[in-house]
């Protein structure tokens, strides 16, 4: 089974930048969007073949989520149920047979970090919410996750130490969410690989330069450990800042 997952920045955007292309060469059962920026209504494309689940912002134009599978999920379910988290159309769970799949995107601590101190509530509250779910079934985690874990995950870790996304307090609780009982799978087929990057700045021609940050992940609860075969990053499709990412696994059919 092959799961992508992909921050487009703009689905409408991207569609015009080749989305559709990558869709159907990777052939995905499975494909998860972040920052999907839009309504479903406001789609003029449709996903043949694929059930697709959209968590949209009260706010429009900004964030949003995006499921499109193959095999109908047992259930669908939306953000963590707290309230003052909900509103950005941030999580979808899609629950199968033999595990959970969750499609985040998670805040960004902005400039001067100000959203920091609400970051940190976020990451604990979605620890928790994984963990109840763990309890369950197997779970699956993808998207972007806004954070450079360790210095090989970014270009330049010694300028960018009190930036959004590479804060001591934003890597500590993404250590925390690894040590609960998760494994970062591009990690654990490639622990010391330098230069894979997964976002690239607009400035500077970051990404011609492969001045980079790894921030979009997939992790797997540790009980299915034995089901990654394989763990991808696609730094050639271009249609956003942030390039694909992906898995395989068997035996959760």
């Amino acid at each position: 089974m092959k799961l992508i997952s992909w921050n487009v920045n703009g689905l409408r955007a991207c569609m015009n930048k080749g989305f559709m292309d990558f869709f159907r060469d990777v052939n995905a059962d499975i494909f998860c969007i972040q920052e999907s920026k839009m309504q479903k209504e406001q789609a003029n494309f449709t996903f043949e073949g694929y059930y697709d689940f959209w968590n949209s912002a009260e706010k429009k134009g900004y964030s949003g989520t995006l499921i499109l599978s193959r095999e109908k999920p047992v259930n669908v379910g939306y953000d963590m149920g707290i309230a003052h988290h909900d509103k950005e159309g941030r999580i979808i769970t899609a629950e199968f047979q033999k595990f959970y799949l969750v499609n985040v995107y998670t805040p960004n601590s902005k400039s001067e970090l100000e959203r920091l101190p609400y970051r940190q509530e976020w990451e604990d509250d979605f620890r928790a919410f994984l963990l109840n779910l763990a309890k369950k079934k197997g779970v699956i985690i993808c998207g972007d996750l806004n954070v450079a874990h360790n210095e090989i995950d970014l270009k330049n870790p010694k300028t960018n130490r009190r930036n959004a996304g590479f804060t001591d307090e934003e890597r500590a609780k993404m250590t925390e969410l690894l040590e609960s009982g998760f494994i970062d799978s591009y990690r654990y087929f490639y622990p010391d690989k330098k230069d894979a990057y997964t976002w690239w700045s607009y400035f500077g021609k970051a990404r011609e330069k492969n001045v980079g940050w790894r921030i979009d992940y997939f992790l797997l609860s540790k009980n299915l450990e034995s089901n990654l075969k394989s763990a991808s990053i696609y730094p050639q499709i271009l249609g956003s800042d942030h390039c694909p990412v992906g898995i395989e696994i068997s035996g959760l059919d």
